[in-house]
């Protein structure tokens, strides 16, 4: 095995270790010590296996770190997300590129859980990894219960 370079998500850090997961590729990977990280922080990094073995990795450059907000907003959802959320059917998710960066993403839930949905959206380490890989800095979780509505949007610098 040879270096690898990406964008990671910290799914686990403490004194001792760290495990990194590539945003790209999902593949995991666990080091041999902590490079000074925290669980969620979004690193784009060069790792390397460790020999003899090649199973735990360590860090050969940490070219960036960041944080990448991810909040359930009190907004309501657009104009745009309520006119195709009419078309959906409850468990229907429809992905929207931004202008310029970003996406968004209608999704169709069931009213009553939907204060629910909104919140799985926003601890689900998925939304984060995708985050990561759009670039984004931040995550807004919009949501709309009478019509079981969440509108999530992926917002770049």
């Amino acid at each position: 095995m040879s270096e690898k370079a990406g964008t990671f998500v910290v799914t686990s850090a403490d004194d001792d270790a760290a495990v990194f997961r590539d945003v790209t590729d999902g593949q995991v990977h666990t080091l041999s010590s902590n490079p000074n990280v925290v669980e969620r922080e979004v690193i784009d990094a060069t790792i390397e296996p460790e020999p003899p073995m090649d199973v735990v990795w360590s860090v050969v450059e940490i070219e960036g770190r960041r944080d990448i907000e991810i909040l359930d907003s009190d907004l309501s959802p657009t104009k745009q997300a309520r006119e195709i959320a009419t078309e959906q059917s409850v468990g229907d998710v429809e992905r929207i590129e931004r202008a310029g960066t970003g996406e968004i993403h209608v999704i169709s839930v069931p009213p009553t859980e939907t204060a629910a949905a909104a919140a799985d959206v926003v601890e689900d380490l998925a939304t984060l990894e995708r985050a990561a890989r759009l670039d984004a800095v931040r995550v807004e979780v919009r949501s709309d219960a009478d019509n079981g509505l969440l509108n999530v949007r992926y917002l770049p610098d």
